[in-house]
C-alpha cells in the first residue's frame, strides 16, 4: 500500500473525528437500534432501518479513516526546508499576471482540501503546477477556462 500525504494538522482531524464517530456516533446508534428492536415489528420500522442505514454509514466511514490514517505519511510543514521551493505541506503566496490578484494557499492533502481555507490539494492543477518552483517562477495551470499565470512571491513553511 503506498502512503498517503497529509498535514500534522490534518491527520489530527481525522483522528478527532474517529474518536466522535467510535465513542458518540456508534453509541448513539447503537441505542436507537435498541430502540427500535423494542418497538415490535421490524418489517415495518421506518426508525429501524433508518438507524441500521447510519450505522452502516458510520461503521464504513470509521474504517475508511482508520485506512487512510494506517497508510499515512504525516508531515509537519514547520519541520520542511526545502530550500525555498514549493513542496507538500508549503504555503505559497502567488500573484494572478492577468488581474495582480494575490493569493495564498497551502498545498495539504486531498482529504483536507479547502479552496474557501486557502487549501489546495496535493493532486489539483494549481498544487502541481506551483510544486518545485520557488518566489520569483511562474506557475501555469491549466484551467477549464484557459490557462493561468501565477507569479510566486514568497514561499513559507508554517
Amino acid at each position: 500500500m503506498s502512503t498517503i500525504p497529509i498535514t500534522k494538522r490534518g491527520a489530527e482531524k481525522l483522528k478527532e473525528e474517529l474518536h466522535r464517530l467510535k465513542h458518540v456516533e456508534r453509541p448513539a446508534v447503537v441505542q436507537a437500534i435498541a430502540e427500535a428492536r423494542a418497538q415490535g415489528d421490524l418489517s415495518e420500522n421506518a426508525e429501524y432501518d433508518a438507524a441500521k442505514d447510519k450505522q452502516g454509514f458510520i461503521e464504513g466511514r470509521i474504517l475508511e479513516i482508520e485506512g487512510k490514517l494506517s497508510a499515512a505519511q504525516i508531515i509537519d510543514p514547520s519541520t520542511l526546508d526545502a530550500g525555498g521551493r514549493v513542496v507538500f505541506g508549503a504555503t505559497v503566496e502567488m500573484e494572478l499576471e492577468a488581474t495582480g490578484d494575490v493569493v495564498t494557499y497551502q498545498i495539504v492533502g486531498d482529504d483536507e482540501a479547502d479552496l474557501k481555507q486557502g487549501l489546495v490539494s496535493i493532486s489539483s492543477p494549481i498544487a502541481r503546477a506551483m510544486i518545485g518552483k520557488e518566489a520569483g517562477d511562474v506557475a501555469v495551470v491549466q484551467a477549464p477556462g484557459g490557462d493561468r499565470s501565477y507569479e510566486i512571491i514568497e514561499v513559507r513553511y508554517i
